[in-house]
C-alpha cells in the first residue's frame, strides 16, 4: 500500500486514478511515500527517506524546495495547461475591463440615490464619463505561447482582434493549435510596440524577471492596456505606477494584488482568481494524480520540475531506474555495476536536466540486494528503485 499526504483540501477525482486497493491517501499520513499539495508551504518540511514524489495540483511550485527535493531523489509534478481554460476566461473578462470602464461603471452606480433627478436620467447623463473601445480590429500582442497564451491567442482572433504572439521556444505541439490568423511576432519589442492590449503568459524566471520595465513601458502605445495573470514578479511595480501618473499606460489589469497597487488610479486588481474554478481545480488533480501513478508503478516521469521528463510504458522485465547527478562516468558507474552481476541491459534510457538527470535500465532478470545496495552507495545517486512487471 503507497501512502499519499493530502496537504491542502484536494479535490477528489483523484480516487478514479489512485485507487483504494493501492493507495492510501488522506491528511494524517505518517511518514508519505508520496504526498499531494496545492499552496502549503513545504520550505522548511522534513523529507523523509522514503518520500518518492510530490504532486502540485497546480502550475506554480514557489511553495515547494525543488533542488532539495532533487537532492533527496524526489520527483516533484505539476499540472501546467490544466487550468488554461480558466485563465483564459479570466483574461477575456480582463481585457473588456480594460477596454470599457466596466469596473468604473458598476462603481458610480453603487453610488447613485434618487434625488432631484431620476435614476435613469442619472445614469443617461452620466454614462458618456464610462465610454471605451471595442476590442475588435485592434491589436493584442500575447507574450507567451503556452497552454494559456496559446487559447488567449486563438481567442482573440476569434473576438476580431489583430493578435500578435511572441514565443522564441514554442512548441511544435502548440504551433500547429495556433490559429493560423495569428502573426508571429519576430521580437518582444515588436509586440510591446505595435499592441494595444499586451497580455503575459510565461512563467516567472530570474532572467525575465520585471520584464515590463519603465525602459518597456516607454515604446507601448500611450493607449495601451498591460494584462498580467501569469506571475507578479513579471513587472516592476513602481515603473507601471509611475507610466499610469504620467500617461504613457491606460490600465494595468493584474491577478496577483500588492500594497502598492492597492487604491491605484487604473489599476484593476482580481484576487489571484485564474484557476479558481472547479473544473480547473478537479483537471490539476486528475493530472497530477496520473503523473504520480505513472511515476511510482511504472518510473515515468511527465512534467517534472526538478527533474528531467522519461515518458515510460508498464515495465515488461525488471526495471532499475536511478535518480543521479548530471555529471561524468555516473552511467558507467552504473553499468558496471549491473554487468558486473551478469545482468544484460535489454534497454536504457538517460535524460538530463540541468545538474540533475535520471536513468533507467530494463534488465533480464531480478537485481540482487547487493547489487541494489552497491547502487545506492554512489556518491553521485540520489536514489534507485526496482520496478518488477
Amino acid at each position: 500500500m503507497i501512502n499519499i499526504k493530502k496537504l491542502n483540501s484536494i479535490s477528489p477525482v483523484y480516487h478514479g486514478i489512485l485507487a483504494n486497493t493501492d493507495y492510501n491517501v488522506n491528511a494524517e499520513v505518517d511518514n508519505p511515500d508520496a504526498i499531494m499539495v496545492r499552496s502549503a508551504d513545504m520550505h522548511g518540511m522534513p523529507i523523509n527517506e522514503n518520500l518518492l514524489c510530490v504532486g502540485r495540483a497546480g502550475a506554480g511550485v514557489n511553495n515547494i524546495p525543488l533542488d532539495e527535493m532533487a537532492e533527496h531523489g524526489v520527483v516533484v509534478f505539476n499540472s501546467p495547461g490544466a487550468n488554461a481554460n480558466a485563465v483564459k476566461e479570466l483574461v477575456l473578462a480582463a481585457l473588456l475591463l480594460a477596454s470599457r470602464k466596466i469596473y468604473d461603471g458598476i462603481a458610480w452606480c453603487r453610488g447613485l440615490t434618487s434625488g432631484e433627478q431620476s435614476i435613469e436620467k442619472q445614469v443617461e447623463a452620466g454614462k458618456k464619463q464610462f465610454i471605451g473601445p471595442e476590442l475588435s480590429g485592434k491589436t493584442l500582442g500575447v507574450i507567451g505561447l503556452g497552454a494559456i497564451g496559446l487559447q488567449v491567442a486563438n481567442a482573440g482572433v476569434a473576438l476580431g482582434m489583430n493578435v500578435l504572439g511572441y514565443d522564441p521556444y514554442i512548441s511544435v505541439d502548440n504551433a500547429w493549435r495556433l490559429s493560423r490568423s495569428v502573426t508571429h511576432a519576430m521580437s518582444l519589442d515588436e509586440v510591446i510596440e505595435k499592441s494595444d492590449y499586451i497580455t503575459l503568459h510565461v512563467p516567472l524566471l530570474d532572467s525575465n524577471r520585471n520584464m515590463i520595465d519603465a525602459g518597456a513601458i516607454s515604446r507601448m502605445k500611450n493607449t495601451a492596456a498591460l494584462l498580467n495573470f501569469s506571475r507578479g514578479g513579471l513587472v516592476s511595480i513602481p515603473d507601471v505606477k509611475e507610466a499610469l501618473e504620467n500617461g504613457q499606460l491606460r490600465v494595468y489589469v493584474t491577478d496577483f494584488p500588492e500594497e502598492a497597487l492597492i487604491g491605484v488610479k487604473n489599476v484593476i486588481l482580481t484576487p489571484h482568481l485564474g484557476a479558481s474554478t472547479p473544473e480547473s481545480e478537479d483537471n490539476c488533480v486528475r493530472m497530477v494524480a496520473k503523473q504520480m501513478n505513472d511515476f511510482i508503478k511504472y518510473g515515468s516521469i511527465v512534467n517534472s520540475v526538478n527533474y528531467p521528463n522519461c515518458r515510460l510504458d508498464k515495465p515488461t522485465m525488471p526495471r532499475v531506474t536511478v535518480l543521479h547527478k548530471n555529471v561524468p562516468n555516473v552511467i558507467g558507474a552504473i553499468t558496471q555495476i549491473i554487468s558486473g552481476e551478469g545482468l544484460n541491459i535489454e534497454n536504457m534510457v538517460n535524460q538530463s536536466r540541468g545538474a540533475y538527470a535520471y536513468t533507467v535500465l530494463d534488465v533480464d532478470a531480478k537485481p540482487s540486494a547487493l547489487t541494489r545496495e552497491k547502487l545506492q552507495k554512489l556518491d553521485t545517486v540520489y536514489r534507485t528503485r526496482l520496478l518488477m512487471p
